[in-house]
């Protein structure tokens, strides 16, 4: 199949390898070696959780369109075009392809390897939102609709426990409890986001580690890639998700994370520096955000374990349990810790 999609793409030369990327959790990537030495990384867009590529791929050549010639534009991974024009191909067995360049000597890690390197991160999301702050984010299209509805995250949850499709409730009312008992703290944001009290920003909505390349000499960031779930939303939401994933004490399926201050303030420290647009209740809001993605992310943990793993790729048959019980542990650490995170953001 992949050789057939490689055929309909303008490439520097003819395929000698096309070996599958393991990281990610949604789509299939590719390391496509052409015999000129060139590399390109081919995709397929995972429909399950992107239902209109369209969508996406229009996204993409908005942003691109707006940051062209701009001096402060962060760099930016564009898609290329098939050679009949299309920015994606359709398999015909409901698959949707697409090719970008590989960057060479770069470096992306699962989780920062120091205070540095988080704060390279905080920095290229941070300059990421920076150089959109008057893009009109109106005209983006929600990628995944509600994507950081709370509420609505909740109420797929209660939706999972009334089905129990796979009949699993009886081992997870611990987890239940914790979560439902933060329900209402849990949906401040999105009081917030409706009520107008923040902007809305171009935000990424998918800020790990990971979706920034490093040079790998250097280790200052060079761009941010995985644009897939650019939409409009909270500058905390941004913050927040990068907190959860790379200032906990281990992995997001680790038993028993904790926060980690010290990359919690270096990212901080880089995110505020490159984002300095933002109003004082957006900075005030931040240490909630990142309590909220972190539980926020440890219910849909749940609600996917409970509807038989349909979104998350799984490991195990328990993975995304266990990724619940991760996240909620971090959540439950950041309420003990949560006036130091409001200090860190004051000063």
């Amino acid at each position: 199949m992949t050789e057939e999609i490689l055929r309909r793409f303008p490439l520097d030369g003819k395929p000698v390898s096309v070996e599958p990327i393991t990281a990610g959790h949604i789509n299939k990537s590719f390391l496509v070696e052409c015999d000129s030495g060139r590399r390109f990384v081919l995709q397929r867009v995972n429909r399950f959780v992107f239902h209109d590529v369209g969508a996406i791929m229009e996204n993409l050549r908005l942003l691109r369109d707006y940051l062209r010639g701009s001096a402060e534009a962060p760099p930016m991974i564009c898609f290329i075009d098939a050679l009949g024009g299309e920015s994606f191909i359709e398999d015909g067995e409901g698959g949707a392809w697409r090719l970008c360049p590989y960057v060479e000597n770069s470096l992306s890690l699962l989780r920062p390897e120091s205070e540095a390197d988080f704060c390279e991160s905080a920095t290229a999301f941070g300059r990421f939102q920076y150089a959109l702050r008057d893009f009109p984010v109106g005209r983006l299209s929600d990628t995944i609709p509600r994507f950081h509805d709370t509420p609505e995250r909740f109420r797929q949850l209660r939706a999972a426990m009334d089905v129990d499709p796979r009949g699993r409730m009886n081992e997870v009312k611990r987890e239940l409890d914790f979560a439902l008992a933060r329900e209402e703290r849990a949906c401040v944001l999105q009081r917030c986001r409706e009520s107008g009290e923040v902007p809305l920003r171009v935000t990424h909505n998918d800020t790990k580690m990971s979706n920034v390349l490093l040079d790998a000499k250097t280790r200052r960031a060079l761009c941010v890639i995985d644009l897939d779930t650019v939409m409009p939303g909270l500058s905390a939401y941004d913050f927040g998700d990068a907190i959860r994933a790379g200032a906990a004490t281990g992995a997001e399926d680790g038993a028993g994370i904790r926060l980690n201050l010290a990359y919690y303030t270096a990212f901080v420290r880089g995110f505020l520096t490159a984002c300095p647009h933002l109003t004082a209740r957006e900075r005030e809001l931040l240490p909630l955000g990142a309590w909220t993605m972190t539980l926020e992310c440890g219910v849909r943990f749940l609600t996917d374990y409970l509807c038989g793993d349909p979104y998350f790729a799984i490991d195990y048959p328990r993975h995304n349990l266990e990724r619940a019980r991760a996240q909620f542990s971090l959540a439950a650490d950041m309420e003990r810790r949560f006036k130091e995170m409001q200090e860190i953001v004051s000063r």
